[in-house]
């Protein structure tokens, strides 16, 4: 089982990423983030390359899209809160949303 991300690791590992929109849900298990992009075809790309991502690491997001925007919260389910999975997949989704 992947291990949560505690005390200074969580802290280090979650700066850059509230800098970019991240936030931490209410009770801490997770982040969450909303893309808007300019129509439903950019939406639709975007999940679409993040779902080939997420399928090849084993680490599916929680996501909900309506029409151009997409609503994202990523927590590591087994492990009961944030790991580096999430880190390390949230990396990724800006990455894909950058190059929309």
């Amino acid at each position: 089982m992947t291990e949560l991300l505690n005390g200074t690791a969580r802290e280090e590992a979650l700066a850059p990423l509230l800098t970019q929109g991240w936030t931490e849900n209410s009770d801490g298990t997770a982040i969450e983030k909303r893309y808007v992009f300019r129509n439903f075809i950019e939406a639709f790309g975007f999940m679409t390359r993040v779902a080939l991502i997420a399928e090849k690491r084993d680490h599916h997001p929680d996501w909900r899209n309506v029409y151009r925007t997409v609503e994202v919260t990523l927590s590591t389910h087994d492990a009961g809160g944030l790991t580096a999975k999430d880190i390390a997949l949230a990396e990724k989704m800006d990455e894909a949303a950058a190059h929309v």
